[in-house]
């Protein structure tokens, strides 16, 4: 019973920690220095945070004590990670324009999702992937090492290492040439 309303007590602080963060820089420009800053803050209160976290101004972050980010992730404007279950980012992703990662689903409940139970789910992004602009990832999805997800898909599944994918539901375009 304590452990519970510990874990809400610092939930909540960290949902107050990330408004003021965000509050305090939005008005500063996406610069790299400025974004490594943020990502800096930001890191105090996640999972994990490596070095070289950049985080650009519009970016909204929730659940901070369920995101985890390797070295050199980058988050570009717009893009929102809601962090009901684990979501943890692998060294050197990079996450496109307004994308939005979500690790928690509805449920129904009297034929109804407005009060239907949370369904958590984990999402990982493997060393080295890229998802695109104004992508959707969803709980369960697992994309491997050097992975891309097409701009406007929709992922909810396993991506093995270095393939595309793209559409809705995401399914197989190709692999990833390396140079």
């Amino acid at each position: 019973m304590i452990n519970l309303k510990l874990t809400r007590m610092l939930h909540k602080i960290a949902l107050i920690y990330t408004w003021l963060v965000r509050t305090l820089l939005i008005w500063l420009p996406d610069q790299p220095a400025i974004m490594r800053f943020r990502g800096w803050l930001y890191g105090f209160m996640m999972a994990g945070c490596g070095t070289n976290f950049q985080v650009s101004a519009s970016v909204v972050l929730r659940c901070l004590e369920n995101i985890s980010v390797g070295r050199d992730v980058y988050l570009a404007p717009g893009v929102v990670l809601n962090a009901s279950g684990p979501i943890n980012l692998h060294d050197e992703v990079m996450v496109g324009f307004n994308s939005l990662l979500v690790s928690g689903n509805h449920s129904a409940r009297n034929r109804s999702f407005r009060f239907g139970a949370p369904v958590l789910g984990e999402i990982k992004i493997g060393y080295g992937s890229w998802i695109a602009g104004n992508c959707t990832v969803l709980a369960g999805a697992n994309m491997g090492t050097c992975c891309v997800l097409a701009a406007n898909s929709v992922c909810s599944k396993k991506v093995a290492d270095f393939l595309i994918f793209g559409g809705v539901p995401a399914k197989l375009i190709g692999s990833v040439e390396m140079r």
